[in-house]
């Protein structure tokens, strides 16, 4: 079954990982692309080596129009964080299925009330699905390192430590919603959601966070409202761990460890170190496809033409990756605050 999708964005993730990714896949074929700005749509729609059509809001035919095309069934909706909640329901109240690039939305209560509308206005229609990009749950180091963390025992412990030096000149660095933020956060919570979201897939489905407490602060004047966090998390079986993140810093990661019973599993991008009691150090390197984004892609389209959706890239499992990180804004905000979770889930098996 071939699926008819739309580009929904031409930005830098959308012409870089989405496209290609759509381009390989079997059951998705690429229809339209959309963009603010026709030339935009038109470098994107090149670079696909297809005759698609063009939408924008500076041309005759904007984003309503393509939402009317019967052989349109799907689109992939990348946009500024602020932006995506308006054009998902738009997608999914005119029949299409959507999969929306992480975060799920701006901040929890949005989220909250965006799943809400969907779960009962939406899904029971049985015509379309809503799914979240998280590309981190498609990594192969990850699922490699998780399923050494099964085989090790009860988990003990666990530590993240993500570091960047976010520079002015970066690619990412210079798009309008980035440089000049209006989602809480800024680069924060733009990568942040990856980082709690591979922490999440490491615990696996006994463990998750209940509580935490962060400091947070600026270190780069042009990465605003703040750019480097610091926490400890509590989870439901009683564990602690920390979390810092931090995009304008010369410390140097990433790395998430996952302490068990009986040893620990490191990753550190492409290499896997699993540590046992005794001693032994076991080194692996596992390659990702690229990003995550190929597989991601992929799995949406297999779930697609299957009918039933894929509980990794639910919008509930995107909520838990932003309230961790949104809560850790708000401790931050109040000099540490301890902060109680509301939204944590197990993360999919």
């Amino acid at each position: 079954m071939t699926i008819g999708v739309a580009l929904i964005g031409a930005g830098i993730w959308s012409k870089e990982e989405h496209l290609p990714a759509v381009l390989a896949s079997e059951h998705l074929d690429l229809k339209a692309v959309y963009s603010r700005s026709l030339s935009s749509a038109e470098d994107t729609a090149k670079a696909s080596g297809k005759q698609v059509e063009l939408y924008s809001e500076d041309s005759d035919q904007g984003y309503n129009d393509l939402l009317k095309r019967e052989d349109v069934h799907a689109v992939i909706i990348a946009l500024s964080i602020a932006s995506q909640a308006s054009y998902i329901r738009a997608a999914l109240s005119a029949g299409k299925h959507v999969l929306s690039e992480k975060p799920v939305a701006e901040n929890v209560v949005e989220a909250e009330a965006l799943i809400k509308w969907y779960t009962e206005e939406i899904e029971p229609l049985k015509k379309a699905t809503w799914s979240v990009a998280e590309n981190f749950r498609y990594l192969d180091s990850f699922r490699y390192a998780r399923e050494k963390v099964q085989g090790l025992g009860k988990i003990i412990g666990f530590r993240v430590k993500v570091y960047g030096n976010i520079q002015q000149d970066g690619k990412f660095f210079n798009t309008d919603w980035r440089k000049v933020p209006t989602h809480q956060g800024g680069f924060l919570l733009d990568g942040g959601v990856h980082y709690t979201a591979g922490l999440r897939y490491l615990l696996g489905p006994d463990t998750f966070i209940t509580r935490l407490s962060a400091f947070t602060t600026l270190l780069k004047e042009h990465l605003p409202p703040v750019d480097t966090v610091d926490a400890i998390f509590k989870a439901n079986t009683g564990i602690q761990g920390t979390f810092q993140v931090s995009n304008g810093t010369s410390l140097v990661g990433p790395e998430w460890t996952i302490g068990c019973e009986n040893g620990s599993v490191s990753v550190e991008g492409p290499k896997i170190t699993i540590r046992t009691l005794d001693g032994k150090e076991d080194v692996q390197n596992v390659d990702d496809e690229r990003t995550g984004v190929p597989p991601e892609v992929r799995q949406w389209g297999v779930a697609l033409a299957a009918g039933k959706p894929n509980p990794e890239q639910s919008p509930s499992q995107a909520l838990a990756d932003l309230e961790l990180l949104e809560l850790m804004l708000r401790s931050g905000e109040s000099d540490g605050q301890p902060q109680a979770t509301h939204c944590q889930q197990p993360a999919i098996i």
